[in-house]
């Protein structure tokens, strides 16, 4: 549990500026949003909530896995307008935790397999983390954050 900061004009563009709607109903809106963001991982979350305050997400929950923990807070924080997620998930079996890396320019899954194990060629563990928020190994960009997962995981 904690707090997970984020770039906040990266990732996913989810939310449409709309100058009629209320902070509250604003609010509202992103919440739903990223409610069915985190229902579309189709993960079984027992007491599942979030709620959106301003560009922070707190996310509430019991979950079984701790890879599934880490993909929720990296599909709510991978979200532009979004700059922080307060983890408050609570898993059954916890194993050790996955490094979040924020990707800079210049990067590819190789280069950074090869930061944090190595080997270059292990560059498939990372994109099979951080399935399904990347659908093609080639297309991360700067700003997004990934799940590297322990070599033991």
């Amino acid at each position: 549990m904690g707090i997970f900061s984020f770039l906040k004009k990266a990732g996913s563009s989810l939310f449409k500026k709309d100058d009629t709607k209320s902070e509250k109903e604003l609010a509202e809106q992103k919440k739903q949003i990223l409610e069915k963001t985190v229902n579309d991982l189709g993960y079984e979350i027992d007491n599942f909530s979030l709620d959106v305050t301003g560009d922070t997400v707190t996310v509430y929950g019991k979950i079984d896995s701790q890879e599934e923990k880490e993909k929720i807070i990296l599909a709510l924080g991978n979200v532009e307008g979004i700059a922080s997620v307060d983890d408050r998930i609570n898993v059954v079996t916890p194993k050790p935790e996955s490094t979040f890396y924020e990707v800079v320019s210049g990067d590819s899954l190789s280069k950074i397999a090869k930061l944090h194990y190595g080997d270059p060629m292990k560059y498939p563990l990372i994109f099979e983390a951080n399935k399904p928020l990347l659908s093609d190994p080639d297309k991360i960009y700067p700003g997004q954050v990934l799940r590297i997962p322990p070599l033991n995981e």
